[in-house]
């Protein structure tokens, strides 16, 4: 498994690739709501199966707003879920978001991935709500503070 920040746009066209199967094709989000105007802005990173770069199988992003990093666009494609793909991109959004100067993380999840990020100590910061159709509650997580 290769984790990478996207230098290149062959990386950020598979990084996309991902997130259209994901959530276009998959969960019906138009593609217009998925890729939009702040991917300029945006730190993208892209999982591969194999270190060659061949095999894009995950995806995210962080944007820096003020001292709030924001996580984004978390997805694996179905067939590498539950192989770990998803905790080693938030592990490497999590390295970037490090070299800034944050106070917390914060990330909108689908509410059937919320136990996963509490698992990596988000906690939950709202109720459920809609985004795209689909529920999601908001969390957060402040880095350097030991999940309770």
């Amino acid at each position: 498994m290769d984790i990478r920040v996207v230098k290149s746009e062959k990386e950020k066209e598979d990084a996309f690739q991902v997130r259209r199967t994901v959530f276009v094709d998959e969960q019906h989000v138009p593609e217009e709501e998925e890729i939009d105007e702040f991917e300029e802005e945006a730190v993208h990173f892209v999982a591969y199966a194999d270190s060659e770069g061949e095999k894009p199988v995950g995806a995210g992003r962080l944007r820096i707003l003020d001292d709030i990093g924001k996580v984004e666009r978390i997805c694996v494609l179905k067939e590498f879920r539950t192989q770990g793909v998803g905790d080693r991109i938030m592990q490497k959004i999590e390295e970037e978001a490090e070299r800034h100067p944050i106070e917390e993380l914060k990330l909108n999840a689908q509410v059937q991935a919320e136990r996963f990020y509490k698992r990596l100590g988000y906690e939950t910061i709202s109720g459920e709500f809609f985004d795209a159709g689909i529920p999601h509650v908001a969390m957060r997580k402040i880095p350097g503070k030991t999940p309770s």
